[in-house]
């Protein structure tokens, strides 16, 4: 038996592998003290003290340690840093999706106070804003969470007793009640130049100025889908933040980088505090808003009866964007994804909810995208009828099948944007029973060999249709009756033959 000395020295991972091993097993922290109890009463850890040796608080005794191995029927070398094993230190996530995890150990060099010295510092070398790191932070959040938040689906619940549709003068009425003001401005579009250095329209929509005024402009008095959603953000900030003197601007065009609200504060070069606490103010105002107008239970017996079609957005009056993002909460389907694009390669409002590879970068332009994403191909390519696609991506090594259906728009500043809402098939596929990574290989199969697309073979196509009609998607049916694509998520790691990637530069162009 190896001393105190040695198990302290090779602990690193110690309490992130027994952490994961417990979760994988599905044991709570009562569950596995009592049955470190069952093989030795006198070395079994409390519940208090499995707790600090999960967060690298405690290091057990030789004694306890040969406890919590015989549990697992593990030896105990199998826990400690001379026995790497990736997936015993990868975080378990279970089906949640979104940014691969990683082990914070060694755990003191994951402290609070050398984080907060690291961060600041990578930023600065990587040339990342505070506030496109909050961005990351909260899409990470929402991916956690598959974009549930309760709280905040209550609190427009409380404000707008599920109403739908509400009418502009049904929000005007709110805010009144609210104690708001509301004042008309005057204002044009701007040019403005991007993190990328791409120049682009912008427009000032409206702002909440402390203590009870909204100034909104006058041209969305003739665009009520948008009017309707500033006014429902603006409500937002006032009933969860309690107009607590922290202005609020709501922009519209390519620049902003937010679930379509910029606070219009200034940006810092690093991250702060302030940085952080306005995004996330933002995200949940703009959150607020869609829950609104769009109350859960009333929005999801909608999509069920129209086959959850993007249109219904049209008997709501509210916009595209506001409807494709709350389908992503209210399906009783988890596995939902959502993009909005500009050209030539923006991705603004990002939902990831099976943490696909992403094709383009939110910090910086990169040489290789590929073009085969939907959302980036209808940009530059008119469109008629249905834009719903099949489409086959790695994600960790293994295809999986997605399904989109996409949608063109121009904002209000002028700037033409791809809104896009899919999900991933292979969890529907294997609740029904099929073996998902193998229907997704035989179909990425069939369209490499055809060159990067191909129809859907006829079994394969039986066993997606089944699904999509108890999936009751629509746009799902219609993308099985086109052909199937392969994509990557860069063109160096082109599944094609012929690659669409050849001699440094990107061949892909849909």
């Amino acid at each position: 038996m190896r001393n105190n000395q040695s198990l302290m020295r090779k602990s690193h991972f110690l309490g992130t592998k027994i952490r994961n091993l417990r979760k994988r097993n599905h044991l709570t922290m009562e569950d596995l003290s009592a049955r470190c109890v069952r093989v030795d009463a006198d070395s079994a850890p409390s519940v208090s003290y499995l707790s600090m040796i999960e967060r690298g608080k405690r290091v057990p005794s030789a004694g306890m340690m040969a406890v919590i191995a015989a549990v697992f029927q593990k030896e105990v070398d199998w826990f400690l840093d001379d026995v790497p094993e990736d997936q015993a230190i990868t975080p378990e996530k279970g089906r949640r999706g979104g940014i691969s995890g990683m082990a914070l150990e060694p755990s003191f060099l994951f402290s609070k106070d050398i984080l907060q010295i690291a961060i600041p510092e990578m930023l600065s070398q990587t040339g990342i804003t505070g506030r496109q790191f909050a961005h990351l932070l909260i899409r990470a959040h929402q991916e956690h969470h598959q974009n549930h938040f309760p709280d905040l689906e209550r609190a427009a619940e409380e404000i707008g007793l599920k109403r739908m549709p509400l009418a502009v003068e049904d929000l005007m009425d709110i805010a009144k009640g609210l104690g708001l003001s509301i004042k008309w401005i005057n204002d044009t579009p701007h040019d403005v130049v991007d993190e990328m250095g791409v120049t682009s329209s912008q427009l000032v929509t409206s702002f909440f100025e402390p203590p009870s005024t909204i100034y909104v402009n006058e041209q969305l008095k003739t665009t009520p889908i948008r009017l309707k959603y500033d006014l429902a953000v603006h409500i937002g900030h006032c009933v969860l933040h309690n107009k607590d003197g922290l202005k609020s601007v709501l922009t519209t065009g390519r620049s902003q980088i937010s679930a379509d609200v910029d606070s219009g504060v200034p940006q810092s070069s690093t991250v702060n505090a302030q940085d952080i606490l306005h995004a996330w103010r933002d995200f949940e105002s703009s959150f607020f808003a869609g829950a609104l107008l769009c109350p859960k239970v009333p929005f999801r017996q909608l999509l069920d009866r129209h086959g959850y079609e993007i249109d219904v957005h049209k008997q709501l009056g509210v916009s595209a964007s506001v409807a494709m993002r709350r389908m992503t909460v209210v399906s009783p389907y988890p596995h939902w994804h959502y993009f909005d694009a500009y050209a030539p390669g923006k991705l603004k409002a990002v939902y990831r909810g099976n943490g696909i590879p992403l094709p383009w970068g939110n910090m910086r332009q990169v040489q290789d995208p590929c073009q085969h994403w939907a959302v980036f191909r209808m940009i530059n390519e008119p469109t008629e009828g249905t834009s719903a696609q099949i489409s086959i991506l790695n994600v960790e090594n293994e295809p999986r099948i997605y399904c989109c259906e996409s949608i063109k728009v121009e904002d209000l500043a002028g700037n033409n944007h791809v809104l896009c809402a899919g999900i991933d098939l292979n969890p529907a596929i294997e609740a029904q029973g099929g073996d998902a990574l193998s229907i997704a290989s035989d179909l990425k199969q069939a369209c490499v060999t055809h060159g990067g697309s191909a129809s859907i073979p006829k079994v394969i196509k039986k066993e997606l249709m089944s699904v999509a009609k108890i999936l009751n998607i629509n746009w799902v049916e219609r993308g099985i009756e086109s052909e199937a694509r392969v994509i990557c998520s860069r063109g160096a790691v082109c599944p094609r033959d012929p690659s669409c990637y050849q001699s440094g530069k990107s061949q892909c162009d849909g």
